[in-house]
């Protein structure tokens, strides 16, 4: 009950079957991030990025690398 806090461990994904991406709608220029199945293409949604630091908590939490990350309109 009083133990030591742990951090959050970093969360994972499958790199083999999801990339990771960022949806940005054109017309509106709202941004969410998730992961697209690499075999059907399906996205799912994880968090909507309303600033640079929202994208870059979304990567560290998920262990993503600069560059790593696509964008899709």
């Amino acid at each position: 009950m009083f133990g030591k806090h742990r951090k959050n461990p970093e969360k994972t994904y499958d790199r083999n079957e999801l990339e990771p991406v960022l949806l940005s709608s054109i017309c509106t220029g709202e941004k969410t991030a998730g992961f697209r199945d690499l075999a059907t293409g399906k996205f799912r949604s994880i968090c909507l990025i309303e600033s640079e630091k929202d994208l870059q908590a979304f990567m560290k939490e998920y262990g993503i690398r600069e560059g790593e990350m696509k964008t899709v309109y």
